[in-house]
């Protein structure tokens, strides 16, 4: 019996084994057909994503690119360099030297011919609180000197990050702010203390486009004068576009 048993074994593993040249024409195109199909289909299922390290910035840019931070931070010291403004002017937090507000590539000198290989040049743009004035310096960064100096008054580009900080804090800090402050209490349950709290933007506020100015706006254009957007961070909007923070004179205003 037990050799019984084993012969049968034999027998059903070998009619599990197909020979070599055993198999039809037909089944063979089959089978291949089958092996391409699932080729195809293991090829078709998307590779694990692979990232890669962004290019590294070079020292300097070419033609019109923009500034790299190498070249911005180079252009910033050269456009300091004299002294006399920052000794001179003043920051938004009153502290010695001009508000950083922008620093760009500059447009092409139309005079330069075309096909030229232009300079790199870098236009920074400052704000002296001292003198309520908007300086702005054209640094030739192949030269490494500082080619025009311009200053004007009543002037007011798009705010900086750090100017909306600090009108952000000058809101908290007045009596003014105490919506705000509830607002962000009911909201979040927790006491507004620091502009971090929130999500903030800016507009440059401009009183020729109210009609009821009221006193303490009056500046506003000679002064810098912006009006907050905030936005609970992880939370909802807070009105506080009636509210307008003058930097220069430190005040904050309600239009209505």
């Amino acid at each position: 019996m037990a050799g019984a048993a084993v012969a049968v074994a034999a027998t059903a593993v070998m009619v599990g084994v197909t020979l070599p040249g055993s198999a039809g024409a037909g089944e063979s195109r089959d089978q291949d057909r089958s092996a391409a199909a699932g080729a195809a289909q293991q090829d078709a299922v998307p590779k694990d994503g692979v990232v890669e390290a962004a290019p590294e910035e070079g020292e300097k840019g070419v033609g019109s690119d923009p500034l790299t931070d190498d070249e911005m931070k180079r252009a910033e010291k050269i456009a300091m360099g004299g002294g006399d403004l920052r000794r001179s002017a003043r920051d938004v937090e009153g502290d010695r030297g001009p508000q950083l507000l922008s620093s760009n590539l500059s447009e092409a000198d139309p005079t330069e011919a075309v096909d030229a290989e232009r300079p790199r040049r870098a236009e920074i743009v400052y704000y002296d609180y001292k003198d309520d004035a908007l300086v702005t310096k054209t640094v030739n960064l192949d030269t490494g000197k500082v080619e025009d100096s311009d200053t004007s008054h009543g002037v007011q580009p798009p705010a900086a990050r750090d100017e909306l900080n600090e009108a952000a804090q000058l809101l908290i800090a007045d009596p003014l702010g105490k919506d705000l402050k509830s607002d962000y209490k009911n909201a979040m349950g927790k006491e507004l203390t620091s502009p971090d709290q929130l999500r903030l933007s800016a507009f440059v506020f401009h009183k020729e486009t109210v009609e009821q100015l009221p006193a303490g706006l009056a500046k506003c254009g000679e002064h810098r004068c912006l009006s907050i957007v905030s936005k609970v961070v992880n939370g909802p909007w807070i009105d506080t576009r009636d509210l307008i923070v003058d930097l220069s004179a430190r005040t904050v205003t309600r239009l209505r």
